[in-house]
C-alpha cells in the first residue's frame, strides 16, 4: 500500500492536533477545577448537574426567606413582649387605684399621667415597622400606619386581617406578621360595651370629634344591647330659637330614640346607659345636604387602646365623694378584667410566633442537610480529580511531544538520501 506525502502530512497533522486539543482541555480542567467543560463531555452528568444547581439555587433563596422571616418574627415577638410588660404595669396601677379609701384626686391624676405615657408607648409599639419600613401589625396594608388617633381618645384601625407570608420551602409558607385587629382590637370585653366614631361623610372643617365614652349604667345598656345608635345633626331651625341640635336614632331601624336635642360642644350626652361627648362644630343639615353623623356601635370586644383611654379618663374625673369612688371602683374592676384578657390575647399570639420560629429553625436545618448532600453529589459529578488530571496531562504532553518528534523524523525521509 502506497502512502503519499500529502497523506503523511495529513495524518500527522490530525494526530498532533488531537494531542494538542487533549493537552489544552486538561489544562482548562486544571485551571477551572471542573471535570466537565461543556455538556458534550458527559450529557447525562450535565443534566444532573443542571438539576442540582437549580435545586441549590432554590434552597439558597429559601434560606434567605427564612432569615428575613426570622428577623420579622423576632421583631414581632419583642414588640409583643413589650406590650405585655406595659399592660402588666397598667394592671399594677389599676390594682393600686382600687384603694379608694386612702387615695385622693391628686393621686389619681398622677396615676393618669403615667397611664397616658404608657398609652403613647402602646401606640408606637402597635405601629412597629420592620427593617423594610413595613408595619408589622397592619396585615396586607403594611405600607399604612394601622393605628391612627381620631381624637377624643378614639383610635381607628386602618389595616386589614391578612397575614404577610414568606415561602420557607417548596411546601411550607410561614406567616411573618399578624393583624393588629386580631391582636389588639378584638379582645373580649368584661362587659357589653360600644365603640364611638364619626362618619367618614361628615362635612365640618375642622372635623368635630366624638369621645371614646363609657358605659355608666350597665343594666340600662344591657337592655338596649346589641342595638346601635346614630347621632345626626338636624337643621338649626328644627328648634326654637334656632340652634344646633341633633336626633338619636336606632341605627338599623331608623327608630327615633331622642329628637331635636340641643347641642353644646363638650357637654356629656347620656343615653341608654352610655355617656360620651362631641367636640367642635358639626355641620348642620340644610335643604340640600345632610348633617354630620356620629355612631355608637355595640360590641362585646374592647381594644387595648380603648381600655387604657377609658381607664385614664376615669382616673382624671374621679372625685373625693363616696358615689364617685364607688363608680370608679366598678370601672377599675372592668379594667382589670380587660387587661387580663389583653394579656391572654397577646400571650396566645406570642406563643404562635414562637411556634413559627421553631418551624423556621427546623426547616432551615433541613435545608442545610439538603444543601450539604446536593453539594457533595455535585462535587462528585463535576469536580476534577487533580491527581488523575495531572498524571493524564503528563501522558498527553508526552504523546504530543512524541508525535511531533515522529513527524520530524518521518518528514525527513527521502529515497534521494539512499541513492
Amino acid at each position: 500500500m502506497r502512502i503519499s506525502t500529502s497523506q503523511i502530512y495529513s495524518i500527522a497533522d490530525i494526530g498532533m492536533r488531537d494531542a494538542q486539543v487533549a493537552v489544552e482541555k486538561t489544562h482548562e480542567q486544571l485551571s477551572s477545577g471542573k471535570r466537565l467543560l461543556s455538556p458534550a463531555d458527559d450529557p447525562v452528568a450535565a443534566t444532573s448537574i443542571l438539576s442540582l444547581n437549580q435545586e441549590l439555587s432554590r434552597t439558597a433563596q429559601f434560606k434567605k426567606n427564612i432569615d428575613i422571616a426570622s428577623s420579622d418574627l423576632d421583631l414581632e415577638e419583642t414588640s409583643l413582649k413589650s406590650v405585655d410588660s406595659i399592660v402588666q404595669r397598667l394592671r399594677e396601677i389599676a390594682v393600686s387605684a382600687g384603694n379608694t379609701a386612702v387615695l385622693t384626686p391628686a393621686d389619681y391624676k398622677a396615676m393618669a399621667s403615667e397611664v397616658d405615657s404608657r398609652l403613647d408607648e402602646l401606640v408606637n409599639l402597635q405601629n412597629t415597622r420592620n427593617a423594610s419600613g413595613q408595619y408589622i401589625f397592619a396585615g396586607y396594608q403594611s405600607g399604612t400606619a394601622p393605628f391612627v388617633n381620631d381624637g377624643g381618645g378614639n383610635f381607628s384601625y386602618h389595616g386589614d386581617e391578612g397575614h404577610l407570608r414568606l415561602q420557607a420551602s417548596a411546601t411550607v409558607t410561614v406567616a411573618v406578621s399578624d393583624s393588629g385587629k386580631r391582636v389588639f382590637v378584638d379582645i373580649p370585653s368584661s362587659h357589653n360595651t360600644f365603640n364611638s366614631s364619626a362618619s367618614s361623610a361628615n362635612l365640618a372643617m375642622p372635623p368635630a370629634t366624638i369621645t371614646v365614652g363609657e358605659v355608666v349604667d350597665q343594666d340600662a345598656y344591657d337592655k338596649f344591647y346589641p342595638q346601635d345608635m346614630q347621632i345626626t345633626f338636624n337643621q338649626d331651625t328644627a328648634v326654637i330659637p334656632s340652634a344646633q341640635n341633633y336626633t338619636i336614632t336606632e341605627r338599623t331601624t331608623g327608630k327615633i330614640l331622642a329628637a331635636n336635642q340641643l347641642y353644646i360642644s363638650g357637654q356629656d350626652i347620656q343615653f341608654n346607659g352610655t355617656k360620651f361627648s362631641i367636640f367642635g362644630t358639626p355641620s348642620s343639615a340644610t335643604l340640600t345636604t345632610p348633617g354630620d353623623s356620629f355612631f355608637i356601635d355595640s360590641t362585646d370586644k374592647q381594644s387595648l387602646l380603648t381600655s387604657v383611654t377609658r381607664f385614664s379618663n376615669a382616673l382624671k374625673t374621679v372625685k373625693n365623694t363616696e358615689i364617685s369612688k364607688t363608680d370608679f371602683a366598678k370601672i377599675v374592676a372592668k379594667t382589670l378584667t380587660n387587661f387580663s384578657n389583653t394579656i391572654d390575647q397577646v400571650g396566645s399570639v406570642t406563643s404562635e410566633v414562637g411556634a413559627r420560629q421553631n418551624m423556621l429553625e427546623s426547616t432551615k436545618n433541613l435545608h442545610a442537610d439538603t444543601e450539604l448532600y446536593g453539594k457533595t453529589v455535585l462535587s462528585q459529578l463535576q469536580d476534577l480529580d487533580f491527581a488523575e488530571a495531572s498524571t493524564r496531562l503528563q501522558i498527553q504532553t508526552m504523546v504530543l511531544s512524541a508525535s511531533q518528534q515522529s513527524f520530524v523524523k518521518i518528514s525527513d525521509l527521502s529515497l534521494f538520501k539512499y541513492l
